[in-house]
């Protein structure tokens, strides 16, 4: 029995409670003059313009985003690649410059010489460039000293020889030359 009582009153509570939402509610929904609605339906426009040019500039700004990032990506990944491929262009190069006397007169040599400019156009077309260096004041951006040696043909400071060829894409130093500096 105080169960039920219980019940009933919490069921008033709950009836007298929606009577004072209905209420309140009608009196928000009393009429209002035309110029009150005007000046909300306007602040609403308002409101969702600005919301809807915010979402543009997001949209947008996050388009740039993902473009940056796709071209970055290749980028890394173009340097990756070609960094794998200097060692070959190296070898090629010395095979070339230690060549026997007696095999350079065979013609599968011109095959192997093909093979070498082939590579190199294949750079050539990724924009990779070497680093020039002899003669050129010593950069810690574009060198890296192995030594030192006194000469008299350059002055202090200046590559005297290049132990490795560096490379570049653009203005991205994807491997430093191998340098001796004058001292």
């Amino acid at each position: 029995m105080a169960e039920e009582t219980q019940e009933n009153v919490t069921e008033a509570e709950a009836t007298a409670n929606g009577q004072e939402a209905e209420k309140e509610n009608s009196e928000a929904a009393a009429p209002q003059s035309l110029e009150e609605q005007l000046a909300a339906a306007q602040a609403e426009a308002e409101d969702y313009k600005d919301r809807w040019m915010r979402s543009q500039a997001e949209f947008a700004n996050a388009r740039k985003r993902m473009e940056k990032q796709r071209l970055d990506t290749y980028s890394n990944a173009t340097a990756n690649v070609i960094d794998k491929l200097l060692p070959i262009v190296d070898d090629f190069e010395r095979a070339m410059e230690n060549l026997p006397a007696e095999i350079s007169e065979n013609s599968w040599l011109e095959g192997i010489q093909l093979v070498q400019r082939k590579l190199v156009a294949t750079l050539d077309n990724f924009n990779v460039t070497a680093i020039e260096a002899v003669g050129e004041p010593f950069d810690p951006n574009l060198h890296e000293a192995i030594t030192q040696e006194p000469t008299d043909e350059y002055e202090s400071g200046t590559v005297c020889r290049v132990l490795q060829t560096g490379y570049k894409i653009g203005d991205r130093v994807i491997r430093p030359s191998l340098v001796v500096v004058a001292a």
